[in-house]
């Protein structure tokens, strides 16, 4: 099983980026897939996660900033973040397990499978 991620970059505060997630080497329409991301200097945090009737929780440092989306057919999911702010500045990294979302949310140790990782950069 493998996540690729893709879509990070540089903007300035305010802007949008969308951040992508495929994954190959089983369907994950049983699954919840989601983000997390580390600043530099800190822990890793959970950002969004959606199930695969595509139930979404956000974490309410990017609650209607951020949008996370899936499409089961295509096994990816995409996150769009909007009003980026500079503290949103890290790596940003997919994920994905068969797991309840409260567990995907809160354990993400137990999580299976990662991706590599796309960086984000908002500047002031």
């Amino acid at each position: 099983v493998q996540l690729q991620a893709s879509g990070g970059g540089l903007v300035q505060a305010g802007g949008s980026l969308s951040l992508s997630c495929a994954a190959s080497g089983r369907s994950f329409s049983t699954s919840v897939m989601g983000w997390f991301r580390q600043a530099p200097g800190k822990e890793r945090e959970f950002v969004a996660g959606i199930t695969r009737w595509h139930g979404t929780i956000h974490a309410d440092s990017v609650q209607g900033r951020f949008f996370i989306s899936r499409d089961n057919a295509k096994s990816t999911v995409s996150l769009q973040m909007n009003n980026l702010k500079p503290e949103d500045t890290a790596v940003y990294y997919c994920a994905a397990d068969d797991v309840e979302i409260s567990v995907y949310r809160a354990n993400p140790q137990r999580l299976k499978y990662w991706g590599q990782g796309t960086l984000v950069t908002v500047s002031s």
